[in-house]
């Protein structure tokens, strides 16, 4: 049998937290930074950059100073029905390039919006014995409706793909285009070797969608956080009145359920203490319908609600210094949103949509409470209660457990990677790697 080695790790990720600060991108850095940290491995990181980052002339490659190791491709040219790279002769030669350079013994996806299905394909055929594993991080490769699984024209849920169901969302795309699709999608999927989940409710929805559950597992994404905020301080005879949301502004996301439940609490009830402090971004890119709606609510909320724009990971620390509850009011599934484990790390109880992976991170009354998904009014009931039951947040923040942190997930990860190798060496007799 070859020597063992430490293996190489390529992590390949759809954006670059120095210019996409999504959840995803974050995990992606995060399990790259991990797994340098904790030895055992060596990791390099590929990122997709589009406009409007400039590409240099002539390739699609481009480095990142002062940063070793870290590799930004330049992709425009994608199509969105098929998840597909339509210039497939830089995939041929800057992608392949890197992964001829790099021969890495492990390739992970953490996404592959903007680079295409096709990567994955050049990877197994430039190295056959190459460890491939694709993270999940929402149903886009199910759902063409932003990968949402929510019914288009409203906000009814969808439980289950099809081409039939999928031509109702979108009458102009044929069933037989949408079968197409499915079966692109999912084959190229399947040349991985393994896929990674960061909730059970996504992977359960991928095995029923057709992925191989012997090929699934579930591991949360990991956190890079120093230390821990402690509590508010109240004021003498003061309660726990500060709620938060943290995210984009989006259809999906649920604020105007938010907004309309802060609206409907009696006075009595809010009080002068109370507030909602909203932290998030990109309103002005939904439609004008939904901005307008935001702007009512916003008005009719008055000096309840307090909007305080984006904001970046690295500040959560310092924002959580101000606030005791966190609250999620998405309408969609979800799938594992950081700041789940941002606010549980800092031991803020949470109010959640009672529904996908929001519902099974967050347990009803000993971690946090769930709301109807929707339902404005069931969200006032909740919130009314945490401000009026004086020990309720005491109790709900001793049901916290500490998320893990990005070295805990690089270990999972790199014990998953040899797992594969070894099956590997039983079966085919490639190169294992390192224990």
């Amino acid at each position: 049998m070859p020597q063992k080695h430490s293996p190489r790790v390529l992590i390949v990720s759809h954006g670059h937290p120095s210019f996409s600060l999504g959840g995803a991108e974050i995990a992606a850095y995060n399990l790259h930074k991990g797994l340098n940290k904790i030895g055992g491995a060596e990791s390099r990181f590929l990122a997709r950059v589009g406009y409007p980052v400039v590409r240099h002339s002539g390739t699609a490659l481009m480095s990142l100073r002062q940063k070793e190791g870290e590799f930004l491709y330049h992709a425009d040219e994608y199509d969105h029905f098929l998840l597909s790279n339509r210039n497939t002769e830089e995939v041929e030669r800057d992608f392949m390039r890197v992964i001829n350079d790099l021969k890495p013994d492990v390739v992970h996806f953490h996404h592959f919006i903007g680079l295409g299905l096709e990567t994955i394909y050049a990877v197994r055929r430039c190295l056959p014995d190459c460890v491939i594993v694709i993270t999940f991080h929402e149903f886009l490769s199910i759902c063409h409706h932003h990968g949402q699984m929510v019914k288009t024209g409203g906000t009814k849920l969808c439980h289950r793909s099809s081409p039939g169901d999928c031509n109702a969302c979108f009458p102009d795309i044929s069933p037989a285009r949408f079968l197409r699709r499915e079966n692109f999608v999912r084959g190229l999927l399947q040349v991985a070797d393994y896929f990674v989940s960061p909730s059970q409710f996504l992977a359960d929805r991928y095995i029923d969608w057709g992925l191989d559950a012997a090929k699934m597992i579930v591991i949360e994404n990991g956190l890079d956080i120093a230390a821990p905020t402690p509590p508010r301080e109240l004021p003498k005879k003061g309660r726990r009145s500060r709620f938060a949301y943290f995210g984009q502004i989006t259809q999906f996301k649920g604020v105007d359920v938010l907004l309309d439940a802060v609206t409907r609490i009696p006075e009595a009830i809010w009080g002068d203490d109370a507030q909602l402090m909203i932290f998030g971004g990109n309103l002005e890119r939904q439609p004008k319908p939904f901005q307008e709606k935001i702007k009512d609510l916003v008005e009719k909320a008055g000096n309840r609600v307090r909007f305080y724009g984006a904001y970046q990971n690295s500040e959560m620390p310092r924002l959580m210094r101000n606030i005791d509850w966190t609250i999620i009011p998405s309408i969609w599934w979800e799938n594992s949103p950081i700041v789940i484990q941002e606010a549980f790390y800092h031991g803020r109880p949470m109010i959640c949509s009672n529904i996908g992976g929001m519902a099974e991170k967050i347990t009803d009354g000993v971690d946090g409470m769930h709301f109807r998904v929707g339902s404005s009014e069931d969200l006032v009931d909740r919130m009314t209660e945490a401000l009026t039951n004086p020990t309720l947040w005491d109790r709900l923040r001793a049901g916290i457990k500490t998320p893990i942190n990005y070295e805990e997930c690089a270990r999972l990860h790199l014990d998953l990677y040899r797992e594969i190798a070894e099956d590997r060496v039983k079966s085919e007799g490639p190169i294992a790697l390192s224990a």
